[in-house]
């Protein structure tokens, strides 16, 4: 395991990790919210995060009590119009994921952010698997039926506190995973097979500490992938990974994805291309 601290650099280790980089050809990325808070957007579990500062923040996202408590609802749709996602630009870590996309060597992208940034950076959406939604679009929790998030912030803003779904007049919520709900079963199925798919598995901004994302990981490592994480504090993956570094994320990313890349004739096999499995 090898580390990039904030302080003096070690030449050698942050080398190993830039040849990892120079000599993957195949990408997957599992970003996570540190990858935006230099966007202005905060984390939820860091030292300053939302949730650590104000653990009852929490219960905004529990479906539970999100359904049965109109006051959680109205509370809900106050920090919605509030967040400072809607105000947020892209920045230099979500950018490097774009270069190596066009260098064609980003397999996929999977987030736990929901904030788009990505797409708005320019990755394009068939791309990033939102393994937790999007904060951009509503969903009625009663006939399904979707819709702009920016529709219904309107509504908050012209005086109604907990907007109903105009399709049936159910409860409306953002489009994203809530405490208490799963995740989509076909987005998970993508995502595992990007993990099994790929040369070089980096996570980047996420504690992996939810599941099943923060597993990933450890899917991708076993599968035969390299691993980088790529976090301010410590994750449980740390040990196995082959490289871990600490560094602000909009300088590691950037740099890691300008490493020279390392030309080989060796064919590229994964576990996530059968016609490989004969030659592992």
């Amino acid at each position: 395991m090898t580390q990039r601290g904030s302080g003096a650099e070690d030449s050698a280790t942050w080398q190993r990790a830039r040849q990892l980089f120079g000599a993957a050809r195949r990408i997957t990325a599992l970003t996570g919210a540190g990858v935006s808070t230099a966007s202005g957007i905060p984390d939820f579990r860091g030292p300053d995060g939302l949730w650590t500062r104000n653990p009852q923040a929490a219960r905004l996202s529990d479906i539970d009590s999100y359904l049965a408590d109109e006051d959680v609802r109205v509370h809900a749709w106050r920090a919605r119009a509030e967040n400072p996602a809607w105000h947020a630009e892209p920045n230099a870590a979500h950018r490097a994921f774009v270069d190596l996309d066009a260098a064609g060597r980003l397999g996929a992208l999977l987030t736990q952010n929901i904030d788009e940034l990505h797409q708005r950076a320019g990755l394009a959406r068939d791309r990033v698997l939102e393994l937790h939604g999007t904060m951009r679009r509503t969903v009625c929790v009663h006939c399904g039926a979707t819709g702009a998030m920016t529709e219904a912030l309107q509504r908050v803003a012209d005086g109604e506190p907990d907007p109903d779904c105009r399709a049936c007049g159910g409860i409306l919520k953002s489009a994203t995973v809530f405490f208490g709900q799963a995740l989509d079963t076909e987005v998970l199925r993508e995502a595992r097979r990007a993990c099994l798919d790929c040369d070089l598995f980096v996570a980047a901004g996420t504690s992996l500490t939810v599941h099943p994302a923060a597993g990933f990981a450890e899917l991708a490592a076993r599968a035969g992938a390299k691993l980088i994480i790529c976090n301010a504090e410590p994750t449980p993956y740390d040990e196995i990974a082959d490289a871990v570094l600490r560094g602000p994320l909009t300088e590691v990313l950037p740099d890691l994805a300008s490493a020279p890349l390392i030309d080989s004739d060796e064919p590229l096999r994964t576990w996530g291309d059968p016609s490989t499995w004969e030659q592992m």
